[in-house]
């Protein structure tokens, strides 16, 4: 699959593109700051989709010491697989949709929190989809190539 062509229309400083990949992450999901976690859109391919964040200190989730506790990984998680949606509706120029979080299984994390200034890349890979919008991901959390943290989650889109 070829990367989506760069999208016109402004610019947020928030969720800058990919080098080549066009897209911020504020194109692809339906979610705004403060609540927009995601810092880039690494790579979104027909299998799976990869952002990276910078734990922020300043960031209304750290706790006392900057960190963000490992919890919010399941939101990392469902705002990469947002980003693989809203890239499919991108590419054939349909609106981004809404999609609901069904289940999360085997949620495990190395750490308790992710240290602030941790760069974190997520990685979120289908394993299924259906023609009725249901939809399963493998994800992962990672920094430096260290795995920190998985997990499936199974989504619905509102197409």
């Amino acid at each position: 699959m070829t990367p989506a062509p760069a999208h016109p229309g402004p610019r947020a400083p928030q969720g800058a593109p990919a080098a080549g990949l066009g897209w911020h992450a504020v194109e692809l999901l339906l979610h705004r700051a403060p609540l927009l976690l995601l810092d880039t859109v690494e790579e979104v391919t027909p299998d799976h989709c990869r952002t990276r964040l910078t734990v922020d200190p300043g960031a209304w989730y750290a706790q006392a010491d900057g960190a963000m506790p490992a919890w919010f990984g399941l939101e990392l998680m469902a705002q990469t697989i947002a980003t693989y949606s809203g890239h499919r509706q991108k590419r054939v120029n349909h609106p981004l949709c809404l999609g609901y979080l069904l289940g999360t299984a085997n949620y495990e994390s190395v750490l308790p929190a992710f240290p602030a200034g941790m760069v974190l890349e997520t990685e979120a890979m289908l394993q299924f989809w259906d023609e009725l919008t249901l939809s399963a991901f493998r994800c992962e959390i990672s920094h430096r190539g260290q795995p920190l943290a998985s997990a499936t989650l199974k989504v619905l889109e509102e197409l």
